[in-house]
């Protein structure tokens, strides 16, 4: 029988030793330290801070912190597409299908997408590359907005939004060592996602600049420039283009596109076109050529040949559904033995959320003009994209009135990228504070008026240039607001630091 009077043995932090935590910074990964995305960096985080010091009755010179540093549609106030949430909600609660609220056309489809599910439940895993159905609705709508190229839905894989997409391409695509490693080749300026991505897989960053005095166009010479000085350090092996253009919003020509696709194939290099603007058009003088038809329309020896993979998604375009982490990849002429490779990498994941590939489905499968919903689903798609266009040019014509500021048309996409002048006497504050001179911009931006945008350096950019990012999406009257504040701003900064004639000379 134990003594229960038997007296405790006291423990004090001085006679245990106390336990080293396995994770540090020293033993981190360093791949993971070498990863930046300034899309939520720094300057978010102040604006997270300043935000919740406003709930708190902190005073500032502003009411509100205005997020302009992201691309997230329905956080900016616009509203859902009612067919899609119908279509969702239909699969999500199946009873409401018996529901006379609904209309036939969406029970349609959601009755289709449940069909392709496991118990004909949205909460049960699908097939890694997504469910059939889907896929085949896919291959469909890339067959139509291609005008006719074919599509095989067997190419055709579902996934968590583009990024997952092109994440797992890069992991299939990155190796070797020394001058073996693999060289990933990506505009300047970029999402960051790429340069992350690059940074994680410890591949090498080979950098092409877009020609920001002709629209952000891409040059064929600079493509040659950066991949033949690259071959003397690594093996580049891929090339990744946006278009429409993130940050920089361009629309790039066939041309451009027809020259990519030839340099490509001369040089053996695997394309990523990341196409998830492709319905964000603005400019009349400009449309969107998918990579997939103009490698067609190249003729078969490019069209059977070329390595290529195009991503889209849910996230932007006229839906704006980012939080639904839908998209898709299509991927083309790749080697059998490693489709299967591919095909197992993605099953690691299981499968990527169903509700999302049921949001992809009916972006691809809109209503159609015979059907009851397309009345409506029109009238919301013309009004969200027109106001985009007017928001487009509005901030154009802003911003370039503003001295020290030039921005370029914002032709698609959702981003303005303008170049910014700042004097000196604040890039010598800058440096002493070490950060990138746009930082502070953007920092006492953020201080002074409540805007959180993204400085230029967390993209790219050439030396001795600065640049920030902000988003078209707010509303036509806080987007307005933002640009006055912003450019009163511009000029309080300007005469902090230099004077106006200074800057005039």
């Amino acid at each position: 029988m134990l003594d229960c009077t038997a007296e405790a043995t006291v423990v004090t932090r001085e006679n245990i030793k106390m336990r080293e935590k396995t994770l540090t910074m020293e033993t981190l990964n360093p791949q993971v330290k070498a990863v930046e995305y300034a899309v939520r960096g720094p300057i978010v985080l102040k604006a997270g801070e300043i935000e919740r010091g406003l709930q708190q009755g902190q005073k500032h010179p502003f009411t509100e912190v205005i997020k302009a540093n992201i691309g997230d549609a329905h956080a900016m106030g616009q509203k859902p597409i009612t067919f899609l949430r119908q279509v969702v909600a239909l699969c999500s609660f199946p009873e409401l299908l018996e529901s006379p609220s609904f209309p036939e056309d969406a029970k349609v489809r959601a009755g289709r997408i449940l069909q392709g599910c496991g118990g004909q439940s949205l909460g049960s895993y699908s097939a890694s590359q997504g469910v059939d159905c889907i896929r085949r609705d896919i291959a469909a709508y890339i067959k139509q907005r291609d005008k006719g190229v074919p599509a095989d839905w067997d190419n055709v894989y579902l996934t968590t939004g583009a990024s997952d997409g092109i994440v797992s391409i890069l992991k299939m695509l990155v190796s070797g060592q020394g001058l073996s490693r693999c060289g990933v080749m990506i505009p300047i300026p970029q999402y960051p996602l790429y340069s992350a991505a690059i940074a994680e897989m410890d591949a090498v960053q080979i950098n092409y600049y877009l020609d920001e005095d002709h629209c952000w166009a891409l040059d064929i010479n600079e493509l040659h420039r950066a991949y033949l000085a690259a071959k003397e350090h690594c093996h580049p092996r891929v090339i990744c283009i946006i278009n429409p253009g993130n940050p920089t919003g361009q629309v790039q020509s066939k041309k451009c596109i027809e020259e990519v696709l030839h340099f490509a194939f001369e040089e053996n290099l695997f394309v990523m076109a990341d196409e998830v603007y492709q319905d964000n058009v603005y400019s009349t003088d400009c449309q969107f050529h998918s990579f997939k038809k103009v490698l067609y329309e190249m003729g078969p020896e490019y069209f059977n040949t070329v390595e290529l993979a195009s991503f889209h998604s849910t996230s932007k375009g006229y839906s704006g559904e980012c939080g639904f982490r839908g998209g898709y990849m299509e991927v083309l002429n790749l080697d059998p033995e490693v489709k299967a490779q591919l095909v197992k990498l993605l099953s690691v994941r299981l499968c990527p959320p169903v509700s999302g590939q049921a949001a992809m489905d009916v972006i691809v499968n809109p209503p159609l003009p015979h059907e009851p919903s397309y009345p409506q689903f029109h009238e919301e798609k013309s009004t969200i994209l027109g106001a985009l266009a007017e928001k487009a040019r509005m901030t154009e014509h802003i911003l370039n009135a503003v001295p020290g500021i030039k921005c370029n048309p914002v032709q698609g996409a959702m981003y303005a990228f303008p170049s910014i002048f700042i004097p000196p006497r604040a890039v010598e504050e800058a440096k002493a504070l070490g950060m990138p001179p746009d930082m502070l911009y953007c920092l006492r931006l953020l201080e002074d008026t409540g805007i959180c945008i993204v400085p230029g350096s967390g993209f790219g950019q050439r030396e001795g240039t600065h640049h920030f990012r902000m988003t078209i999406l707010p509303s036509m009257e806080k987007l307005k607001v933002l640009l006055e504040k912003l450019r009163d701003f511009h000029i309080k900064f300007l005469k902090k630091y230099s004077s106006l004639e200074e800057l005039e000379r």
